[in-house]
């Protein structure tokens, strides 16, 4: 059969896609010491902290870091490389981190970790030498944003510009006294009052202009995540506050080469529904409705009781199930589903918070069925590897020459950022393949497809 010159054309595009997707990338070694900034010193960055400390002295595993305990296979089935993702990429070491941060209270490490009550004493005990020596830098607090916690640890400037500037002048100091070569910053602070995209978010002009003029609009997470961009170090958003997911910092982190990627750590409830909601659609199983309650009684739950705060966790937690499931393309089996959630301070749980679902699904011929899940769970235990994970993959990412949004790493955040063309993918499994597949890309590895018609043909 004679062969067209579109036929040849058609077969000779996706040849030199593949071959692009294996050219190795260069990335920088990781040489020194990874100097890792967290805005915000509570329950979530001291657990984190802690448990480093515990793994680095081989008194505990990793577990829950991909980074750390995942394999990524390489090649065929037949050909049985499966590496963990820590040998196939050059990772920074975990010797090689050090910490610190600012918090809006003047607690040390050990002291917030041991207020926090989320470690047994003969864990904390085991790293109070590290901990004790984590002393937080004033923060850049203003209650108005957080309206349940009182900081009596902060900054006084004039204007917002001037506090983003201190921020700026803490990180340079930071990296000096502790020798660090490289920073990464990730928000590990309590959720701020729900703010819209305003038109002093537009561009980095006219939002310097903003923070000098102390415009409402900038929130103090934004002042940090400007510091960081503009020093040169990459920012992970692990709350759902507006932060970086807004055009101005998003242009200055092309300009400055600083990967960016966010938002709100993916951690109890939502994480559940990014693998329930996917085997629903996967098998065209109908949704009538998905009820959500959370009880929490940590100062993340505090600072939730506050309605403001609330909004902006419960938007958060509403949008993963829209994408998901798509009720626009399958209206037949989502278009009248009722999406509700409900967040609930409750002071004796503590770190521990619990998640009710009551889903009502239905199936063949539309009969009803129903699925319930009670899932108690431990806030900073799932928050701390996905700290650990976003630190050492955006040191990857800026080694390697990346910028701006970084979507491979949608695995880790309720509301992913994407380009502002693109839906963002809320599918956990659809996620951890793009995550896979981007570090195959760097290491000039062929990407998995799971075709698998070279077994057969």
């Amino acid at each position: 059969m004679r062969t067209t010159h579109d036929d040849a054309a058609h077969r000779a595009a996706p040849t030199k896609a593949a071959d692009r997707a294996r050219r190795p990338v260069k990335i920088a070694p990781p040489e020194g010491t990874l100097g890792v900034l967290t805005p915000g010193m509570g329950a979530v960055s001291t657990t984190f902290m802690a448990g480093v400390e515990l793994v680095r002295k081989g008194r505990a595993l990793p577990i829950g870091s991909v980074s750390q305990l995942a394999t990524i296979r390489l090649g065929k089935r037949t050909d049985r490389r499966s590496p963990t993702i820590r040998e196939f990429v050059p990772l920074a070491k975990l010797d090689d981190l050090v910490f610190g941060g600012w918090d809006a209270i003047p607690d040390n490490a050990y002291e917030t970790a041991r207020k926090a009550a989320v470690l047994e004493p003969h864990h904390l005990e085991d790293v109070k030498g590290l901990l004790s020596g984590v002393r937080p830098m004033k923060a850049a607090f203003d209650q108005a944003y957080v309206k349940r916690l009182d900081g009596t640890h902060v900054k006084n400037a004039r204007t917002k510009f001037d506090l983003a500037g201190e921020i700026k002048d803490d990180i340079q100091r930071f990296k000096k006294e502790t020798g660090a070569q490289r920073l990464v910053m990730v928000w590990c602070g309590s959720t701020e009052a729900f703010l819209t995209p305003h038109q002093v978010h537009d561009n980095p002009r006219a939002f310097e202009d903003a923070m000098k003029a102390n415009h409402p609009a900038i929130a103090p997470s934004m002042l940090y995540a400007w510091a960081a961009i503009t020093s040169g170090v990459p920012f992970a958003n692990g709350a759902p506050n507006l932060t970086v997911d807004i055009p101005a910092l998003q242009e200055l982190a092309r300009e400055h080469h600083v990967p960016i990627c966010g938002k709100d750590f993916k951690t109890g409830q939502t994480l559940l529904k990014t693998v329930l909601a996917p085997g629903f659609k996967a098998r065209m199983l109908g949704v009538n409705g998905w009820f959500s309650t959370n009880i929490l009684g940590n100062r993340d739950g505090e600072v939730l009781d506050d309605p403001e705060s609330g909004k902006t966790k419960e938007l958060s937690k509403l949008g993963a199930l829209e994408y998901i499931l798509q009720p626009h393309l399958y209206p037949q089996l989502y278009g009248k589903m009722c999406h509700k959630v409900d967040i609930r301070y409750y002071p004796p749980r503590g770190d521990n918070k619990e998640g009710w679902d009551n889903i009502d699904i239905f199936g063949w011929l539309g009969y009803p069925m129903q699925v319930k899940v009670n899932f108690l769970c431990r806030d900073s235990i799932l928050a701390a590897p996905v700290v650990l994970d976003l630190v050492l993959f955006l040191d990857l990412a800026q080694r390697a020459g990346r910028r701006g949004i970084q979507e491979w790493l949608s695995f880790y955040f309720k509301s992913p950022m994407c380009a502002p063309d693109l839906y963002p993918e809320h599918d956990l499994f659809i996620q951890m393949m793009k995550l896979k597949n981007t570090l195959r890309s760097m290491m000039g590895e062929e990407l998995i497809t799971h075709l698998g018609a070279e077994y057969y043909d």
